[in-house]
Protein backbone atom coordinates (compact mmCIF):
# COMPACT_ATOMS: atom_id res chain seq x y z
CA UNK A 1 0.00 0.00 0.00
CA UNK A 2 1.48 3.58 -1.30
CA UNK A 3 0.88 6.59 0.73
CA UNK A 4 0.34 8.69 -2.49
CA UNK A 5 -2.94 9.09 -3.47
CA UNK A 6 -3.69 8.66 -7.52
CA UNK A 7 -3.65 11.46 -9.44
CA UNK A 8 -6.89 12.87 -10.72
CA UNK A 9 -7.75 13.23 -13.90
CA UNK A 10 -7.84 17.11 -15.41
CA UNK A 11 -10.76 18.36 -16.35
CA UNK A 12 -9.24 18.84 -20.07
CA UNK A 13 -9.60 14.95 -20.91
CA UNK A 14 -12.28 13.87 -19.12
CA UNK A 15 -13.72 12.33 -22.27
CA UNK A 16 -11.09 9.84 -22.76
CA UNK A 17 -11.61 8.10 -19.20
CA UNK A 18 -14.31 5.33 -19.19
CA UNK A 19 -16.33 4.04 -16.17
CA UNK A 20 -15.10 0.98 -14.52
CA UNK A 21 -18.36 -0.30 -14.96
CA UNK A 22 -18.93 -0.29 -18.18
CA UNK A 23 -15.70 -2.11 -19.29
CA UNK A 24 -16.74 -4.12 -16.84
CA UNK A 25 -20.46 -4.47 -18.21
CA UNK A 26 -18.78 -4.70 -21.63
CA UNK A 27 -16.56 -8.15 -20.78
CA UNK A 28 -19.70 -9.46 -18.20
CA UNK A 29 -21.52 -9.33 -21.35
CA UNK A 30 -18.61 -10.95 -23.34
CA UNK A 31 -17.85 -13.44 -20.57
CA UNK A 32 -21.30 -15.12 -20.65
CA UNK A 33 -22.38 -14.53 -24.42
CA UNK A 34 -18.92 -17.26 -24.79
CA UNK A 35 -20.02 -19.06 -21.90
CA UNK A 36 -23.46 -19.68 -23.59
CA UNK A 37 -22.19 -20.58 -26.94
CA UNK A 38 -19.67 -23.16 -25.32
CA UNK A 39 -22.19 -24.61 -23.35
CA UNK A 40 -24.56 -24.99 -26.47
CA UNK A 41 -21.65 -26.55 -28.41
CA UNK A 42 -20.56 -29.25 -25.40
CA UNK A 43 -23.87 -30.04 -24.89
CA UNK A 44 -24.64 -30.52 -28.81
CA UNK A 45 -21.12 -32.75 -29.05
CA UNK A 46 -22.65 -34.47 -25.76
CA UNK A 47 -26.04 -36.04 -27.74
CA UNK A 48 -23.46 -36.56 -30.99
CA UNK A 49 -21.53 -38.86 -28.76
CA UNK A 50 -24.35 -40.30 -27.30
CA UNK A 51 -26.13 -41.14 -30.86
CA UNK A 52 -23.03 -42.09 -31.80
CA UNK A 53 -22.83 -45.13 -28.94
CA UNK A 54 -26.64 -45.89 -29.55
CA UNK A 55 -25.95 -46.28 -33.47
CA UNK A 56 -22.32 -47.41 -33.02
CA UNK A 57 -23.23 -51.12 -35.08
CA UNK A 58 -24.28 -49.20 -38.07
CA UNK A 59 -21.68 -46.62 -38.03
CA UNK A 60 -18.52 -48.70 -37.42
CA UNK A 61 -19.13 -50.62 -40.72
CA UNK A 62 -19.40 -47.56 -42.46
CA UNK A 63 -16.03 -45.82 -41.12
CA UNK A 64 -14.27 -49.17 -41.73
CA UNK A 65 -15.25 -49.34 -45.27
CA UNK A 66 -14.32 -45.56 -45.88
CA UNK A 67 -11.15 -46.40 -44.68
CA UNK A 68 -10.67 -49.54 -47.11
CA UNK A 69 -12.14 -47.85 -49.75
CA UNK A 70 -9.65 -45.14 -49.54
CA UNK A 71 -6.74 -48.10 -49.59
CA UNK A 72 -8.57 -49.72 -52.35
CA UNK A 73 -9.41 -46.73 -55.04
CA UNK A 74 -5.91 -46.02 -56.21
CA UNK A 75 -6.27 -50.09 -58.25
CA UNK A 76 -9.74 -49.38 -58.57
CA UNK A 77 -9.20 -45.95 -60.37
CA UNK A 78 -6.51 -47.21 -62.68
CA UNK A 79 -8.44 -50.06 -63.87
CA UNK A 80 -11.70 -47.95 -64.49
CA UNK A 81 -9.44 -45.22 -66.39
CA UNK A 82 -8.09 -48.54 -68.62
CA UNK A 83 -11.78 -49.13 -69.50
CA UNK A 84 -12.06 -51.58 -67.02
CA UNK A 85 -16.27 -51.85 -65.85
CA UNK A 86 -16.50 -50.10 -62.47
CA UNK A 87 -18.49 -52.76 -60.95
CA UNK A 88 -15.67 -55.43 -62.48
CA UNK A 89 -12.95 -53.04 -60.86
CA UNK A 90 -14.13 -52.73 -58.13
CA UNK A 91 -14.66 -56.80 -57.46
CA UNK A 92 -10.94 -57.74 -58.37
CA UNK A 93 -9.57 -54.63 -56.13
CA UNK A 94 -11.68 -56.57 -52.96
CA UNK A 95 -10.50 -59.75 -53.91
CA UNK A 96 -7.10 -59.42 -54.51
CA UNK A 97 -6.90 -57.08 -51.09
CA UNK A 98 -8.23 -60.62 -49.25
CA UNK A 99 -5.68 -62.88 -51.34
CA UNK A 100 -3.45 -60.97 -50.38
CA UNK A 101 -4.64 -61.07 -46.96
CA UNK A 102 -5.10 -64.78 -46.85
CA UNK A 103 -2.09 -65.65 -48.72
CA UNK A 104 0.34 -63.62 -45.62
CA UNK A 105 -2.23 -65.56 -43.40
CA UNK A 106 -1.22 -68.88 -45.33
CA UNK A 107 2.41 -68.41 -44.89
CA UNK A 108 2.72 -67.48 -40.92
CA UNK A 109 0.64 -70.48 -39.94
CA UNK A 110 2.46 -73.20 -39.77
CA UNK A 111 5.13 -71.44 -37.96
CA UNK A 112 2.71 -69.85 -35.64
CA UNK A 113 1.32 -73.35 -34.55
CA UNK A 114 4.93 -74.82 -34.45
CA UNK A 115 6.72 -72.41 -31.92
CA UNK A 116 3.32 -71.76 -30.00
CA UNK A 117 4.42 -75.37 -28.10
CA UNK A 118 7.87 -74.48 -28.26
CA UNK A 119 6.98 -71.16 -26.43
CA UNK A 120 4.36 -72.42 -24.32
CA UNK A 121 7.46 -74.66 -22.74
CA UNK A 122 10.09 -72.27 -22.31
CA UNK A 123 7.23 -69.77 -20.64
CA UNK A 124 6.87 -73.37 -18.36
CA UNK A 125 10.94 -73.15 -17.54
CA UNK A 126 10.77 -69.69 -17.48
CA UNK A 127 8.19 -69.51 -14.70
CA UNK A 128 10.09 -72.33 -12.82
CA UNK A 129 13.63 -70.13 -12.59
CA UNK A 130 11.23 -67.33 -11.53
CA UNK A 131 10.39 -69.08 -8.54
CA UNK A 132 14.09 -70.39 -8.32
CA UNK A 133 14.86 -67.01 -8.27
CA UNK A 134 11.97 -65.68 -5.72
CA UNK A 135 13.63 -68.51 -3.13
CA UNK A 136 17.16 -67.61 -3.51
CA UNK A 137 18.58 -64.18 -1.40
CA UNK A 138 17.85 -61.02 -1.63
CA UNK A 139 14.20 -62.12 -1.22
CA UNK A 140 14.56 -66.06 0.53
CA UNK A 141 10.94 -66.43 -0.23
CA UNK A 142 9.81 -70.23 1.42
CA UNK A 143 7.98 -72.43 -0.56
CA UNK A 144 5.17 -72.62 1.75
CA UNK A 145 4.39 -68.52 0.61
CA UNK A 146 4.92 -69.09 -2.84
CA UNK A 147 2.61 -72.59 -2.64
CA UNK A 148 -0.71 -70.79 -0.95
CA UNK A 149 0.10 -68.25 -3.59
CA UNK A 150 -0.13 -70.77 -6.12
CA UNK A 151 -3.45 -71.92 -4.13
CA UNK A 152 -5.11 -68.77 -3.70
CA UNK A 153 -4.55 -68.29 -7.73
CA UNK A 154 -5.71 -71.33 -8.46
CA UNK A 155 -8.98 -71.04 -5.83
CA UNK A 156 -9.73 -67.74 -7.29
CA UNK A 157 -10.22 -69.00 -10.63
CA UNK A 158 -11.90 -72.34 -9.60
CA UNK A 159 -14.58 -69.47 -7.51
CA UNK A 160 -14.79 -67.42 -11.05
CA UNK A 161 -15.36 -70.53 -13.49
CA UNK A 162 -18.53 -69.30 -14.21
CA UNK A 163 -17.81 -66.32 -15.46
CA UNK A 164 -15.23 -67.11 -17.53
CA UNK A 165 -17.55 -69.57 -18.92
CA UNK A 166 -19.38 -66.86 -19.67
CA UNK A 167 -16.63 -64.75 -21.01
CA UNK A 168 -15.74 -67.85 -23.57
CA UNK A 169 -19.39 -67.57 -24.95
CA UNK A 170 -19.54 -63.53 -24.90
CA UNK A 171 -16.61 -63.93 -26.95
CA UNK A 172 -17.98 -66.56 -29.22
CA UNK A 173 -20.83 -64.24 -30.19
CA UNK A 174 -18.01 -61.29 -30.29
CA UNK A 175 -16.38 -63.07 -33.15
CA UNK A 176 -19.78 -63.70 -34.88
CA UNK A 177 -20.61 -60.36 -34.88
CA UNK A 178 -17.31 -59.74 -35.96
CA UNK A 179 -17.90 -62.12 -39.34
CA UNK A 180 -21.01 -60.33 -39.99
CA UNK A 181 -19.64 -56.87 -39.26
CA UNK A 182 -16.92 -57.95 -41.76
CA UNK A 183 -19.19 -58.87 -44.23
CA UNK A 184 -21.03 -56.22 -44.48
CA UNK A 185 -17.54 -53.62 -44.43
CA UNK A 186 -16.99 -55.75 -47.60
CA UNK A 187 -20.29 -54.56 -49.29
CA UNK A 188 -19.85 -51.24 -47.99
CA UNK A 189 -16.75 -51.23 -49.99
CA UNK A 190 -17.62 -52.33 -53.22
CA UNK A 191 -20.57 -50.11 -52.87
CA UNK A 192 -18.37 -46.94 -51.90
CA UNK A 193 -15.60 -47.62 -54.53
CA UNK A 194 -18.22 -48.09 -57.48
CA UNK A 195 -20.72 -45.50 -57.14
CA UNK A 196 -18.08 -43.07 -55.19
CA UNK A 197 -17.99 -40.29 -57.63
CA UNK A 198 -21.68 -39.90 -57.43
CA UNK A 199 -22.07 -39.15 -54.24
CA UNK A 200 -21.36 -35.62 -54.56
CA UNK A 201 -23.25 -34.36 -57.24
CA UNK A 202 -26.23 -36.14 -55.22
CA UNK A 203 -25.03 -34.10 -51.86
CA UNK A 204 -25.14 -30.88 -54.40
CA UNK A 205 -28.70 -31.33 -55.61
CA UNK A 206 -29.56 -32.51 -51.88
CA UNK A 207 -28.47 -29.35 -49.97
CA UNK A 208 -28.22 -26.82 -52.74
CA UNK A 209 -25.32 -24.72 -54.39
CA UNK A 210 -24.45 -22.72 -51.51
CA UNK A 211 -24.00 -25.53 -49.21
CA UNK A 212 -23.37 -27.96 -51.98
CA UNK A 213 -19.89 -25.95 -52.99
CA UNK A 214 -18.26 -25.99 -49.56
CA UNK A 215 -19.55 -30.41 -48.80
CA UNK A 216 -17.75 -30.43 -52.06
CA UNK A 217 -14.50 -29.12 -50.92
CA UNK A 218 -14.31 -30.27 -47.44
CA UNK A 219 -15.50 -33.67 -48.54
CA UNK A 220 -13.09 -34.24 -51.62
CA UNK A 221 -10.21 -32.73 -49.11
CA UNK A 222 -11.49 -35.24 -46.42
CA UNK A 223 -10.79 -37.92 -48.68
CA UNK A 224 -7.34 -37.12 -49.97
CA UNK A 225 -6.45 -36.78 -46.30
CA UNK A 226 -7.98 -40.15 -45.26
CA UNK A 227 -6.34 -41.38 -48.36
CA UNK A 228 -3.04 -40.15 -47.35
CA UNK A 229 -2.93 -40.82 -44.08
CA UNK A 230 -3.82 -44.38 -44.20
CA UNK A 231 -1.23 -44.94 -47.34
CA UNK A 232 1.28 -43.29 -45.13
CA UNK A 233 0.71 -45.14 -42.26
CA UNK A 234 0.81 -48.70 -44.33
CA UNK A 235 4.10 -47.64 -45.65
CA UNK A 236 5.68 -46.74 -42.58
CA UNK A 237 4.23 -49.42 -40.66
CA UNK A 238 5.42 -52.37 -43.37
CA UNK A 239 8.89 -50.54 -42.87
CA UNK A 240 8.66 -51.10 -39.13
CA UNK A 241 7.57 -54.80 -39.68
CA UNK A 242 10.04 -55.61 -42.17
CA UNK A 243 13.32 -53.95 -40.21
CA UNK A 244 11.52 -55.90 -36.66
CA UNK A 245 10.55 -58.97 -38.36
CA UNK A 246 14.32 -59.36 -39.76
CA UNK A 247 15.85 -58.96 -36.57
CA UNK A 248 13.47 -61.43 -34.79
CA UNK A 249 14.52 -63.55 -37.59
CA UNK A 250 18.21 -63.61 -37.27
CA UNK A 251 18.00 -63.73 -33.62
CA UNK A 252 15.83 -66.93 -33.32
CA UNK A 253 13.10 -65.44 -31.69
CA UNK A 254 9.99 -67.65 -31.79
CA UNK A 255 6.85 -66.32 -33.54
CA UNK A 256 9.00 -63.53 -35.56
CA UNK A 257 6.70 -63.61 -38.47
CA UNK A 258 3.44 -63.34 -36.42
CA UNK A 259 5.28 -60.45 -34.27
CA UNK A 260 6.01 -58.87 -37.50
CA UNK A 261 2.56 -59.31 -38.24
CA UNK A 262 1.27 -57.85 -35.29
CA UNK A 263 3.54 -55.14 -35.54
CA UNK A 264 2.65 -53.88 -38.90
CA UNK A 265 -1.11 -54.18 -37.99
CA UNK A 266 -0.40 -52.06 -34.98
CA UNK A 267 1.02 -49.23 -36.60
CA UNK A 268 -2.31 -47.95 -37.83
CA UNK A 269 -2.46 -46.71 -33.65
CA UNK A 270 0.18 -44.24 -33.43
CA UNK A 271 2.80 -44.05 -30.30
CA UNK A 272 0.60 -46.05 -28.25
CA UNK A 273 0.72 -49.40 -30.91
CA UNK A 274 4.07 -49.29 -31.50
CA UNK A 275 4.93 -49.51 -27.85
CA UNK A 276 2.40 -52.11 -27.40
CA UNK A 277 3.94 -54.74 -30.52
CA UNK A 278 7.35 -53.93 -29.08
CA UNK A 279 6.74 -54.81 -26.02
CA UNK A 280 5.17 -58.05 -26.55
CA UNK A 281 8.44 -58.48 -28.90
CA UNK A 282 10.54 -58.30 -26.11
CA UNK A 283 8.34 -60.34 -23.91
CA UNK A 284 8.50 -62.94 -25.90
CA UNK A 285 12.64 -62.97 -26.49
CA UNK A 286 12.73 -62.30 -23.23
CA UNK A 287 11.23 -65.98 -22.43
CA UNK A 288 12.11 -68.04 -24.84
CA UNK A 289 16.12 -66.73 -25.40
CA UNK A 290 17.00 -64.51 -22.25
CA UNK A 291 18.28 -61.48 -21.13
CA UNK A 292 20.74 -60.41 -23.52
CA UNK A 293 18.35 -61.09 -26.49
CA UNK A 294 15.75 -58.95 -25.22
CA UNK A 295 18.18 -56.40 -24.73
CA UNK A 296 18.99 -56.83 -28.57
CA UNK A 297 15.68 -56.91 -29.55
CA UNK A 298 14.72 -53.83 -27.26
CA UNK A 299 17.74 -51.53 -29.08
CA UNK A 300 16.72 -52.95 -32.70
CA UNK A 301 12.90 -51.90 -31.79
CA UNK A 302 14.24 -48.09 -30.40
CA UNK A 303 15.90 -47.69 -33.19
CA UNK A 304 13.68 -48.82 -35.81
CA UNK A 305 11.37 -46.00 -34.03
CA UNK A 306 13.82 -43.32 -34.40
CA UNK A 307 14.30 -44.04 -38.00
CA UNK A 308 10.02 -43.88 -38.02
CA UNK A 309 9.65 -40.66 -36.29
CA UNK A 310 12.38 -38.97 -37.63
CA UNK A 311 13.34 -39.57 -41.10
CA UNK A 312 9.95 -41.84 -42.63
CA UNK A 313 6.91 -39.71 -41.06
CA UNK A 314 8.84 -36.40 -42.20
CA UNK A 315 9.49 -37.23 -45.79
CA UNK A 316 5.88 -39.28 -46.67
CA UNK A 317 3.79 -37.59 -44.79
CA UNK A 318 1.93 -34.22 -45.74
CA UNK A 319 1.94 -31.27 -44.00
CA UNK A 320 -1.74 -31.00 -43.75
CA UNK A 321 -1.89 -34.13 -41.84
CA UNK A 322 0.15 -32.86 -38.81
CA UNK A 323 -0.80 -33.34 -35.87
CA UNK A 324 0.72 -32.86 -32.34
CA UNK A 325 2.04 -35.90 -30.34
CA UNK A 326 -0.54 -34.50 -27.77
CA UNK A 327 -3.76 -34.38 -29.57
CA UNK A 328 -2.89 -38.00 -31.06
CA UNK A 329 -2.08 -39.24 -27.41
CA UNK A 330 -5.42 -37.68 -26.20
CA UNK A 331 -7.54 -39.00 -29.21
CA UNK A 332 -6.22 -42.64 -28.60
CA UNK A 333 -6.84 -42.82 -25.19
CA UNK A 334 -10.03 -41.02 -25.96
CA UNK A 335 -11.26 -43.56 -28.17
CA UNK A 336 -9.83 -46.29 -26.71
CA UNK A 337 -11.80 -45.31 -23.53
CA UNK A 338 -15.29 -45.27 -25.70
CA UNK A 339 -15.02 -48.03 -27.83
CA UNK A 340 -11.87 -50.21 -27.50
CA UNK A 341 -9.25 -51.06 -29.88
CA UNK A 342 -11.58 -50.38 -32.65
CA UNK A 343 -11.81 -47.06 -31.22
CA UNK A 344 -8.12 -46.50 -30.63
CA UNK A 345 -7.73 -47.45 -34.17
CA UNK A 346 -10.17 -44.81 -35.60
CA UNK A 347 -9.14 -41.96 -33.45
CA UNK A 348 -6.40 -40.79 -35.82
CA UNK A 349 -8.42 -40.72 -38.79
CA UNK A 350 -11.49 -39.17 -37.04
CA UNK A 351 -9.23 -36.30 -35.89
CA UNK A 352 -7.35 -35.76 -39.18
CA UNK A 353 -10.63 -35.07 -40.84
CA UNK A 354 -11.91 -32.90 -37.85
CA UNK A 355 -8.27 -31.13 -38.51
CA UNK A 356 -9.58 -30.46 -42.15
CA UNK A 357 -12.80 -29.28 -41.33
CA UNK A 358 -11.27 -27.07 -38.86
CA UNK A 359 -8.30 -25.13 -41.65
CA UNK A 360 -11.16 -24.40 -43.85
CA UNK A 361 -13.61 -23.11 -41.95
CA UNK A 362 -10.09 -21.07 -40.80
CA UNK A 363 -10.00 -20.24 -44.32
CA UNK A 364 -13.16 -18.77 -45.12
CA UNK A 365 -13.06 -16.54 -42.01
CA UNK A 366 -9.45 -15.45 -43.61
CA UNK A 367 -11.05 -14.61 -46.83
CA UNK A 368 -13.99 -12.65 -45.37
CA UNK A 369 -11.43 -10.42 -42.93
CA UNK A 370 -9.04 -9.80 -46.15
CA UNK A 371 -6.34 -11.76 -44.49
CA UNK A 372 -5.29 -13.76 -47.97
CA UNK A 373 -6.97 -13.95 -51.20
CA UNK A 374 -8.43 -16.49 -53.26
CA UNK A 375 -5.38 -16.89 -55.04
CA UNK A 376 -3.77 -17.62 -52.22
CA UNK A 377 -5.36 -20.89 -51.06
CA UNK A 378 -4.77 -24.33 -52.54
CA UNK A 379 -8.42 -25.41 -53.40
CA UNK A 380 -9.07 -29.37 -54.35
CA UNK A 381 -12.07 -28.93 -56.86
CA UNK A 382 -13.79 -26.30 -58.60
CA UNK A 383 -16.42 -25.58 -56.50
CA UNK A 384 -13.49 -25.07 -53.71
CA UNK A 385 -12.16 -22.37 -56.28
CA UNK A 386 -15.58 -20.79 -56.74
CA UNK A 387 -16.49 -20.90 -52.88
CA UNK A 388 -12.72 -19.38 -52.38
CA UNK A 389 -13.86 -16.06 -54.55
CA UNK A 390 -17.08 -15.79 -53.73
CA UNK A 391 -16.34 -15.29 -50.15
CA UNK A 392 -13.20 -12.89 -51.28
CA UNK A 393 -15.51 -10.45 -52.61
CA UNK A 394 -17.99 -11.09 -49.58
CA UNK A 395 -15.54 -9.67 -47.82
CA UNK A 396 -16.22 -6.26 -48.29
CA UNK A 397 -19.23 -6.51 -46.17
CA UNK A 398 -16.46 -6.39 -43.34
CA UNK A 399 -14.72 -3.67 -44.23
CA UNK A 400 -15.71 -0.69 -41.60
CA UNK A 401 -14.86 -3.81 -39.12
CA UNK A 402 -11.31 -4.03 -40.51
CA UNK A 403 -11.02 -0.11 -41.37
CA UNK A 404 -12.49 0.74 -37.36
CA UNK A 405 -9.12 -1.85 -36.29
CA UNK A 406 -7.10 -0.05 -38.27
CA UNK A 407 -8.31 3.43 -36.92
CA UNK A 408 -7.55 2.12 -33.28
CA UNK A 409 -4.23 0.96 -34.52
CA UNK A 410 -3.28 4.71 -35.97
CA UNK A 411 -4.12 6.30 -33.07
CA UNK A 412 -2.10 3.63 -30.99
CA UNK A 413 0.51 4.68 -32.99
CA UNK A 414 0.65 8.23 -32.98
CA UNK A 415 0.43 8.24 -28.95
CA UNK A 416 3.22 5.84 -28.71
CA UNK A 417 6.66 7.83 -27.36
CA UNK A 418 8.77 8.89 -29.36
CA UNK A 419 7.11 7.36 -32.29
CA UNK A 420 6.40 10.81 -34.21
CA UNK A 421 3.00 10.75 -33.27
CA UNK A 422 2.75 14.83 -33.95
CA UNK A 423 4.88 14.39 -37.27
CA UNK A 424 1.96 11.94 -38.28
CA UNK A 425 -1.03 14.52 -37.78
CA UNK A 426 1.25 16.85 -39.43
CA UNK A 427 1.63 14.57 -42.43
CA UNK A 428 -2.32 14.15 -42.24
CA UNK A 429 -2.75 18.26 -42.35
CA UNK A 430 0.07 19.00 -44.83
CA UNK A 431 -0.09 16.06 -47.53
CA UNK A 432 3.45 14.16 -48.01
CA UNK A 433 6.59 14.94 -47.67
CA UNK A 434 5.90 17.61 -45.04
CA UNK A 435 6.50 16.05 -41.09
CA UNK A 436 7.71 13.09 -42.38
CA UNK A 437 9.67 10.88 -39.39
CA UNK A 438 12.54 8.59 -40.09
CA UNK A 439 11.00 6.28 -37.50
CA UNK A 440 9.37 2.70 -38.77
CA UNK A 441 7.25 3.47 -36.30
CA UNK A 442 5.94 7.00 -37.48
CA UNK A 443 6.14 5.20 -41.00
CA UNK A 444 3.47 2.76 -40.17
CA UNK A 445 1.81 5.67 -38.59
CA UNK A 446 1.22 7.05 -41.40
CA UNK A 447 0.37 4.35 -43.70
CA UNK A 448 -2.38 3.18 -41.11
CA UNK A 449 -3.56 6.83 -40.78
CA UNK A 450 -4.21 7.15 -44.99
CA UNK A 451 -6.46 3.76 -44.35
CA UNK A 452 -8.07 5.71 -41.48
CA UNK A 453 -8.93 8.29 -43.02
CA UNK A 454 -10.89 7.34 -45.91
CA UNK A 455 -14.16 8.63 -45.02
CA UNK A 456 -12.79 11.99 -43.39
CA UNK A 457 -13.42 15.38 -45.17
CA UNK A 458 -9.88 16.36 -46.22
CA UNK A 459 -9.86 19.28 -44.71
CA UNK A 460 -10.66 17.92 -41.16
CA UNK A 461 -7.77 18.87 -38.33
CA UNK A 462 -6.91 15.97 -35.65
CA UNK A 463 -9.06 15.23 -32.78
CA UNK A 464 -7.05 17.27 -29.94
CA UNK A 465 -7.56 20.49 -32.05
CA UNK A 466 -8.96 22.79 -30.39
CA UNK A 467 -10.58 24.77 -33.05
CA UNK A 468 -11.74 21.82 -34.64
CA UNK A 469 -14.57 22.10 -36.77
CA UNK A 470 -16.49 18.64 -36.88
CA UNK A 471 -17.24 16.98 -33.14
CA UNK A 472 -18.37 14.00 -32.63
CA UNK A 473 -22.19 14.52 -32.23
CA UNK A 474 -22.44 15.95 -35.55
CA UNK A 475 -23.92 13.09 -37.95
CA UNK A 476 -20.87 11.74 -40.50
CA UNK A 477 -21.63 12.63 -44.42
CA UNK A 478 -23.40 10.57 -46.53
CA UNK A 479 -20.88 7.68 -47.46
CA UNK A 480 -17.93 8.18 -44.72
CA UNK A 481 -17.32 6.65 -41.96
CA UNK A 482 -15.61 8.12 -38.32
CA UNK A 483 -12.63 7.23 -37.55
CA UNK A 484 -11.72 10.19 -35.02
CA UNK A 485 -13.50 8.43 -32.23
CA UNK A 486 -11.77 5.41 -32.78
CA UNK A 487 -8.22 6.60 -33.32
CA UNK A 488 -8.92 8.77 -29.91
CA UNK A 489 -9.57 5.57 -28.32
CA UNK A 490 -6.10 3.84 -29.57
CA UNK A 491 -4.69 6.98 -27.79
CA UNK A 492 -6.67 6.57 -25.04
CA UNK A 493 -5.00 2.84 -24.99
CA UNK A 494 -2.01 3.29 -25.38
CA UNK A 495 -1.94 6.17 -23.03
CA UNK A 496 -3.07 3.59 -20.07
CA UNK A 497 -0.72 1.22 -21.55
CA UNK A 498 2.43 3.27 -21.02
CA UNK A 499 1.06 3.93 -17.40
Amino acid sequence: MSDELPSQPSPDNGDENVDRSVLIGIGGRWLTDWALRLAIVLVAGWLLVRIGGALWVGILPILLALILATVLWPPTGWMTRHKVPKALAALISIIGGLGIIAGILALIAPSIVEQSVQLADQTSEAIREVQDWLRGPPLNIRDEQLDSVLNQLSSTLQDRGEQIANGVFTGVSAVGSMVVTLVLVLVLTFFFIKDGPAFLPFVRRIVGRNAGRHLTEVLTRSWNTLGGFIRTQAIVSFVDAFFIGLALVLLGVPLAWALAVITFLAGFIPIVGAFTAGALAVLIALVANGLTTAIIVLVVIILVQQLEGNVLQPILQSRAMNLHPVVVLLGVAAGGTLFGIIGAFLAVPVLAVVAVVLRYIGEQIDLRTGDVTAADLAAATDEGRLTAWLGELSSSRFAPLRRGSTAIMAGMLDARPGAGGGGNRDAQRHGPGEGEVGSSGGGAGARAAGDDDEGDTSGRAGPDDATSSTSDDDPPAPGSTRTAPLRRLGRFLAGRGGR
